[in-house]
């Protein structure tokens, strides 16, 4: 256990950031609506999954929706409290932890949050280990925990709880409110005891999103390689260095869709990188042949400076570097793939390791 304060947060914020692979809302807002919280309630005590009483009520706290609305629509501060509160009232019982659902952009500083306002623990863990759009997309789904009850809530001041049959027809009912609400919303969800969190959560990613700001501050500082630094950490590759050439991107059934365009620099010149994004990063084709793809982790870098650049910010003209980094093993297994793999987007091709893809066409 240890506490957490603002100035832990701006870190925090820039490694979430780069696992969130482009999505997971504007961690810049979700860093302010942190440090408000905190510096109103006081600091946050994250603890290990290993420290969770087996009998604790945790219950996860993000936001659902495009993040390139949430740039525009901002939000009014209280409704991830609102949202928290009602489910509680739903369950009778008090809720003991939070956790992020999943380690990506504000929905890694949200729960702090929650956190601070309510005077709970957060768990030092996450349900993906990297960011995802819809919300049966979790490890959870894989240990049969159900996402419902689930409550949402909108900084106009409404709110709902839906139950539903299986997590899928969550993703497909909330995706529905959420557009209603203006395409963003605040959301609590997958309850857990603390024997199901310490065997269906990724843990230690809380940790680990501060560890890689703290890394690239301290590489920008002593003016050494940021992108080394997080590659190291990370066992990644480095894909593809160039220049956005063009950005399509554009908000359709409650997520921002789109496909950018990188024209190749230095020892990638002459070739041209496409990422094609439904919230977070989907697949990277080079010169039209696909050489990463979900559920492995397709990360954006400010090729000058280390920093990630999220879906809602990438620029004409932006000089970038594309990393990929391993996901986490559940994530390649069968019900994995069935969840969060290449085909489940529409593209049919067969899943293969980053290791294994860009280690060929390397030696290619």
């Amino acid at each position: 256990m240890r506490l957490v304060g603002e100035e832990n947060l701006d870190d925090l914020a820039v490694g979430a950031a780069i696992l969130g692979t482009g999505g997971g809302g504007n961690p810049y807002i979700g860093t302010l609506l942190a440090k408000q919280a905190i510096r109103e309630h006081g600091l946050v005590e994250l603890v290990s999954v290993d420290e969770v009483p087996e009998d604790a009520v945790v219950v996860p706290s993000a936001m659902m929706g495009a993040p390139t609305v949430m740039v525009e629509k901002l939000p009014r501060g209280d409704e991830i409290i609102r949202a928290f509160k009602a489910l509680q009232e739903f369950l009778g019982k008090k809720i003991t932890h939070t956790v992020s659902i999943e380690a990506g952009g504000l929905n890694s500083t949200t729960p702090f949050s929650v956190a601070a306002h309510m005077g709970i623990p957060l768990v030092d863990a996450d349900g993906m280990g990297r960011a995802f759009p819809e919300i049966q997309m979790v490890t959870p789904t894989m240990y049969g925990v159900s996402a419902t009850p689930m409550a949402l809530a909108d900084e106009k001041g409404n709110a709902a709880i839906i139950e539903t049959i299986d997590n899928r027809w969550t993703e497909r009912l909330a995706r529905s409110l959420t557009i209603d609400m203006g395409c963003t919303a605040m959301i609590a969800l997958y309850g857990m005891d603390g024997r199901m969190l310490k065997e269906a959560m990724v843990p230690g990613t809380i940790g680990l999103a501060e560890e890689l700001g703290a890394l690239i501050r301290e590489a920008r500082t002593s003016h050494g390689d940021a992108i080394g630094a997080v590659l190291k950490r990370l066992d990644g590759f480095r894909v593809f260095t160039g220049k956005i050439a063009d950005v399509a991107r554009r908000t359709e059934t409650g997520f921002a869709r789109g496909e950018a365009k990188i024209d190749g620099a230095g020892d990638d010149a002459g070739s041209t990188l496409e990422l094609r994004f439904q919230n977070e990063h989907l697949v990277a084709l080079r010169d039209g042949e696909i050489v990463v793809s979900v559920p492995d982790l397709i990360i954006v870098l400010d090729a000058e400076t280390g920093e990630p650049i999220t879906t809602e910010e990438l620029r004409y003209g932006f000089r970038v570097t594309v990393v990929a980094t391993p996901c986490d093993a559940r994530w390649r297994t069968d019900a994995g793939l069935a969840l969060a793999g290449p085909r489940y987007f529409g593209y049919e091709i067969d899943y293969v390791p980053v290791e294994e893809r860009f280690g060929a066409w390397r030696a290619s």
